[in-house]
């Protein structure tokens, strides 16, 4: 096994944590891994070139998903690779949209599943397969209040 198996614990014991954020400055330019960032209505996060996309200002991929498919790989990938947002630990993917993700001050409505297209297969071979079940690529969020996080801030998802 590539990646230890998460404690089958309740969502609402287990400490949900942001452990990575990134942007991308161009479509399909590389990620770029930041502590902190700034997140606006009309932006995003500043500095990401995605920011202004309808129902997919932010992407956020969640850390046990992300290990089920590089375990179904055989490889350990760095999380950027799927070229998501946030990377988040302690939860999976919550599967259904118009709920809030709340990050600091930062709130984020998630408007559907981030479906794996055919750039994962660039990454590499197999990924765009392995990332779809069960909203393993993620969910695309827009910005609802904007504001400040940093890598180690709790997240938390509501109705």
């Amino acid at each position: 096994m590539l990646f230890r198996k998460s404690v089958n614990v309740c969502s609402e014991r287990r400490m949900s944590k942001l452990i990575g954020i990134a942007r991308t400055p161009k479509i399909l330019a590389p990620m770029e891994e930041i502590d902190t960032a700034e997140i606006t209505i009309e932006r995003g996060i500043e500095g990401d070139a995605r920011g202004k996309k309808r129902n997919r200002q932010i992407s956020v991929l969640f850390e046990d998903d992300w290990a089920d498919a590089c375990n179904e790989l055989g490889e350990v990938l760095p999380w950027i690779t799927r070229r998501a947002n946030l990377f988040v630990s302690g939860m999976r993917s919550p599967q259904k949209d118009g709920q809030i993700i709340k990050i600091a001050d930062v709130r984020l409505e998630i408007k559907l599943e981030t479906e794996p297209c055919d750039l994962m297969d660039k990454q590499r071979q197999g990924l765009q397969t392995a990332l779809t079940p069960s909203w393993r690529g993620g969910v695309c969020c827009n910005v609802v209040q904007g504001g400040t996080i940093s890598i180690g801030d709790n997240f938390a998802i509501s109705n």
